[in-house]
């Protein structure tokens, strides 16, 4: 099933006049074409989310590197008595 993504063109005389709305709309998910005389100059897209572990994935690729067991408990030392 192929879903088709409708995009909301706007004039950049328009653009300019509302620009937080358009951004309010982008913030909502939308994406929006600013056009000068006919012609698409920009497009407002929405930023697409992502989680501080992303920074971290190509680390975790290299898996044969990175000892990732945990050691084994330690015996406890001895405390002296007061």
């Amino acid at each position: 099933m192929l879903l088709e993504t409708v995009m909301r063109s706007v004039q950049l005389t328009e653009a300019k006049a509302k620009f937080s709305g358009l951004l309010a709309a982008v913030e909502g998910g939308e994406t929006i074409r600013i056009m000068r005389r006919g012609q698409v100059i920009a497009r407002l897209v929405p930023e697409k989310p992502s989680m501080a572990a992303d920074a971290f994935r190509p680390l975790w690729s290299d898996q044969g590197e990175i000892d990732l067991v945990a050691p084994d408990d330690a015996v406890p030392e001895p405390v002296e008595a007061w």
